[in-house]
């Protein structure tokens, strides 16, 4: 599938690059012979022909004449005189395609006076908020897409650039949120926003998943094509990323009435040209479908809050609000899926019908770049993993360890003499905050991972809102026992919740998930243990829930 879509990208970009250019720059208007043009005195004079020579000059080599010691003073309109036919001799002489532009005085070029005066792009202040309320104005070009700007605060924040920062443009009176797409400009998008609402800077890690896992996002039942009847899993990338094929979604939506509180169950498919809705049952005919949205001038949204606010059926709400709307509630069309895959699934597709191969270049412009830095960023390791051996340091020499048992006896031997080091250290030593008995309990506040005393709501909000991405997770203390912390982990758009409880062994307090078979002497370990074994887990940790202060 990715050398499908490659093939199409590639195809998209050489497109233009196909068409032959004339001399001039210009594409040819109509196939006419080179040589004859028709003309007012004749249909198609014959031109006379031109020798090779003539026909491609080339600038000659000028003789240069020898430098006297002695000094001669030359009038200055003479100088230049001579500098000017100095300069045109070596000039190929190219004919002017526009005489009546020119006049008998004037050459055919422009003049330093001529061009028009240079005028510096205009800026804008742009104010942009964090998930924690802090905020902070940014100049910006008129012309800064969206990627830009998320690349700038990324750098004043200090923050780590992994193509996964995005820029949501919030209205809160409408209870509505979008990503923007990286390639949107900031100034454009501004213009159409309300007085309340703000741009918000945030993680959103599922912006170009299903890029990566298509089938996560499409359920069988949803697809249909409009053209061809032979579609598979596969394929529907390359079909929504091609414009001459018409994918379309298809399935039951419940649908706010344009000026009342009531929703009603349609059965509603998504094409190019539109949202529509079946008057009769779920029939596609063209006399029973009704377009509620376009896709030109408009934009899909997400509901915040749709139950509170729009007394929606579920909590999958999206809406497909026209750019021209700012804070009116009455054409805003409002729809609500029965889970959130389903959500997913009409909000992609919609970005893909809207934009096609743009979202393919926004994804693949950070890979590229990635791959022309990586041998310069990352470090190079001399030795493999796989040649990493086990060394005795216990004599005066170091020795390698070439007998499984005894490596695995002398790695166990040093896990238990740290432990008594530790425990030597909690008895003699002092409780001050630096104590290790005090600092594993303490040392997980300072990682971006950690929430501190969140509820379990605001967990679930953190985590919907960055993407519902395999993997994506964070730490947080419990509510129900003050000693136990709580790990928030999504997998497969669902949210789990799994309690980490402390535990002693040897007078010493440990962190286990899986009562008491895995201990870890701090968040931190359990955290890095997690992220390379699923261990208990339905899927490793991969991406942390963060919030950045600007």
């Amino acid at each position: 599938m990715n050398a499908s879509l490659e093939s199409l990208y590639s195809a998209c970009n050489m497109q233009s690059d196909t068409v032959p250019l004339l001399q001039n720059g210009q594409h040819p208007q109509h196939p006419q012979h080179p040589r004859s043009q028709p003309t007012a005195s004749g249909p198609w004079p014959l031109q006379p022909q031109v020798s090779p020579r003539q026909r491609v000059q080339r600038s000659q080599p000028v003789h240069i004449l020898a430098v006297r010691s002695k000094m001669k003073l030359v009038p200055l309109g003479r100088l230049q005189e001579e500098d000017q036919q100095f300069r045109t001799s070596s000039l190929p002489a190219i004919p002017n395609p526009f005489p009546e532009l020119c006049g008998p005085g004037s050459p055919p070029v422009l003049t330093p006076g001529s061009f028009p005066p240079s005028q510096a792009a205009p800026k804008q202040d742009v104010k942009v908020f964090s998930e924690d309320g802090t905020s902070k104005v940014v100049e910006i070009l008129a012309d800064m897409t969206a990627r830009d700007l998320c690349q700038l605060l990324v750098y004043k924040s200090h923050c780590v650039d992994d193509n996964s920062w995005t820029l949501v443009e919030h209205h809160p009176h409408l209870g509505l949120e979008r990503c923007l797409e990286d390639h949107e400009l900031v100034v454009q998008v501004e213009g159409t926003m309300a007085s309340e609402s703000k741009f918000l800077f945030r993680k959103n890690y599922a912006k170009y998943e299903f890029f990566k896992n298509p089938m996560n996002f499409f359920p069988e039942q949803m697809v249909t094509w409009c053209h061809q009847s032979n579609g598979s899993q596969t394929q529907l990338l390359q079909n929504f990323l091609n414009s001459s094929s018409c994918p379309e979604i298809q399935g039951f939506l419940h649908v706010k009435e344009l000026g009342r509180k009531s929703w009603k169950k349609l059965y509603v498919c998504l094409r190019r040209s539109g949202l529509y809705c079946s008057t009769k049952g779920t029939s596609k005919e063209p006399r029973h479908l009704q377009l509620l949205a376009d896709l030109e001038d408009s934009n899909v949204f997400s509901l915040i809050a749709g139950k509170k606010q729009y007394s929606a059926p579920t909590d999958h709400g999206l809406c497909i609000k026209p750019n021209k709307v700012r804070n009116e509630t009455k054409e805003l069309r409002l729809l609500c899926a029965e889970d959130e895959q389903s959500r997913a699934c009409w909000m992609t597709a919609f970005r893909l019908l809207k934009y096609g191969m743009l979202l393919y270049q926004n994804y693949r412009i950070p890979q590229q770049r990635k791959a022309l830095l990586s041998p310069f960023s990352t470090p190079v390791r001399s030795v493999s993993e796989n040649s990493l051996v086990a060394m005795d340091f216990s004599g005066q020499t170091g020795r390698v360890i070439e007998n499984p048992a005894e490596a695995q006896s002398a790695a166990l031997e040093e896990g238990h003499a740290w432990r008594k080091r530790s425990m030597r250290m909690n008895i003699l030593g002092s409780q001050s905050p630096l104590h290790p008995s005090t600092l594993s309990t303490v040392i997980h506040r300072t990682q971006h991972w950690f929430h501190g005393r969140i509820t379990r709501e605001e967990s679930h909000r953190l985590i919907k809102q960055q993407g519902l991405v395999d993997g994506l997770f964070l730490l947080r203390d419990s509510q129900s026992n003050p000693k136990a912390f709580v790990l928030t982990l999504c997998h497969h758009q669902k949210i789990k919740n799994f309690q980490i409880l402390p535990c002693e062994d040897d007078g010493q307090t440990f962190f286990s998930l899986d009562d008491g078979n895995t201990k870890f002497s701090d968040l931190i370990q359990l955290v890095d243990f997690y992220q390379l074994n699923k261990g208990v887990l339905p899927c490793k940790l991969k991406h942390h829930c963060t919030r950045v202060a600007l």
